[in-house]
Formats: structure tokens, sequence, C-alpha cells
């Protein structure tokens, strides 16, 4: 592996560490032994400093919130993900109340309501009208616990804004996380004062680098969004990646090693979108990793003790 001379504070915003992927199971498939403690070691040790599992479901969020049990530097987010929102639809009261008592009971570990918001790409999972609803739903949830909303938009971007616009009283801020959207999109976003999240599947295409370039540095938050969103060779801002890891088929896989699973992305990979963005952004990287740690603390973090 080649390392970068200094070693930064990262916070992953999105690593869905629930995943059946760090239990070594592969479309029901067992390939290798559970290795998550070999995964969040790794990135402890090259500068991770908290990372924030995603909910997106009742039982996702049970399972993210009893992962960040297990380690202080571990948080979690309470929602519904837009493509599963038809959870919501045989009893809407009971579901949003269960959601509402897991956060009651969790104050300490839950740092967001998320993660939540509209999918038009994956349709066949839950239709547009159930995902309006039971979006703007759970909105109420960050006005009632003082929380910030962890937001999916995929496709979607006016009807986002134009429900976030409506509730804006509600809301205690929020990030559009996994972000690939237009300049457009960008820029209404950023008029609701949300900050933007970055992984690999962001800067999959030279218009997405384009668009990440301009964020604005102080409302922007870097994530993997792991297991999945890596920065593929295939990229057009892999070309900047500086900090490489080896990896291995998940078949040929040995927990001992401290190679990656190939094509399953780890939290330690941040440094990569890092690299990525300040590459495009020709800003330098340790004063662009020091804002992003800010702008995330300051979001999640700012009444918790760090």
């Amino acid at each position: 592996m080649k390392r970068m001379a200094t070693i930064k504070k990262f916070i992953d915003i999105g690593a869905n560490l629930t995943d059946e992927m760090y239990q070594g199971i592969y479309h029901g498939s067992k390939k290798h032994e559970p290795d998550l403690d070999k995964v969040l070691n790794r990135s402890w040790s090259a500068g991770m400093d908290k990372m924030i599992i995603t909910g997106g479901s009742l039982l996702d969020s049970k399972k993210a919130i009893e992962l960040s049990r297990t380690d202080s530097r571990l948080f979690s987010t309470v929602g519904c993900h837009p493509t599963r929102c038809n959870d919501f639809v045989q009893d809407s009261d009971t579901y949003l109340n269960d959601l509402r008592a897991l956060i009651k009971e969790n104050r300490d570990k839950v740092v967001a309501i998320g993660e939540c918001g509209l999918d038009y790409e994956r349709l066949h999972f839950c239709e547009k009208d159930v995902q309006l609803k039971y979006f703007e739903l759970q909105l109420q949830l960050s006005n009632e616990f003082q929380l910030p909303l962890f937001l999916h938009c995929r496709a979607a971007a006016d009807d986002l804004v134009e429900i976030l616009s409506r509730n804006k009283e509600i809301i205690v801020g929020g990030v559009v996380h996994s972000f690939d959207g237009s300049q457009e999109a960008l820029e209404k976003i950023l008029e609701l004062d949300l900050y933007i999240g970055i992984n690999g599947c962001s800067l999959r295409t030279k218009e997405n680098l384009e668009v990440a370039a301009k964020i604005p540095q102080d409302r922007l938050m870097i994530e993997t969004d792991c297991p999945w969103c890596e920065v593929k060779p295939t990229h057009p801002g892999y070309a900047h990646v500086l900090t490489k890891f080896p990896s291995v088929k998940k078949e040929k896989y040995s927990v001992e090693s401290n190679n990656q699973v190939k094509g399953r992305n780890e939290p330690v990979n941040i440094v990569q979108v890092l690299e990525v963005l300040s590459a495009i952004r020709k800003e330098n990287i340790d004063e662009l990793a020091e804002a992003i740690y800010n702008n995330t603390n300051k979001l999640f973090f700012s009444n918790k003790l760090n």
C-alpha cells in the first residue's frame, strides 16, 4: 500500500456496516469468515475518527444502533429509505412511533434522521406517491429530536427540494448524501442550507467531477457508502487516487491478510474520495480534509462530546 505522508482525521457519514458482506456473505453465499473488526481496525489506524452507520429501515436502524454500542466512535442514523417506505403502509402511526421510540432510547448514539428521501430510479421497489408521503412524515422527527436529516436523492431533486422548502421551519439541517445531481440540483439544495455528501458514486462521470468541484468548501462532506460506491479504476477521477490498497477476489480472501475484498468498499477508502476532490478542486489536501471534518462535526456532533 502506498501511504500518504500525513494522517488526516476523517468522519465517514455513510457506512453500511450491518451489510452481510462484512460477515463474509455475498448474495446469500458465505465466502469467508466475518471480518468487520479487521475492516474497522484498518480505518481507525488510517485516521478515521468517527463513523455513522446508516439505518435504512426500523430493523436496519436497530442493528445499526446495536453495532454502534460496540465502539465509542460508532454512531447511527434512524429512518426509512425511500425504497422501503412500503414498510409504513400497513400501520404508519405504529411504524413512526417505533422509529421515535428507538431514537428516544438511544439519544447518545443517534445523530440523524434517515436515511430518508426520494428515489425515482428504483420505483419498482416503492411507488412515487408512497415515497412522497412517508418521506414528509419522517421530517417531524427532525424537529422533535433536533436532529439533522441524512437524505437520499436519486433523479428526484425537484420534489425533494419542494418538500424540504415547504417544511423548512421544522428541519434542523441535513446532508444530501451520495450526491450525483446536476449543477442546477446542487444550487437548489444549497439554497436550503444543506450539506452535500460525496463518495465514489458521486464521481463516476466527467459532469460529476465538474459539479463536485463547485461545491462550497463549507458545505462539503465525504463518505464511502460502503460496501458500495468505491472509486473505480473506470471512473474519470481515479487518476487522482494516490492511496491504493491491495485487494483479492472474495473467494481467495483471507481474514488474516491485510488485503481488501475486491469490489467491496471499506471505510478506509474514504481517503481516495478526499484525494479526488483535492485534485479536481485544486485545493490543499490537508486544509480540505480539516474543513470537511469540521463541517461534519458541526452538523452531527456539535451537541455531543467529541
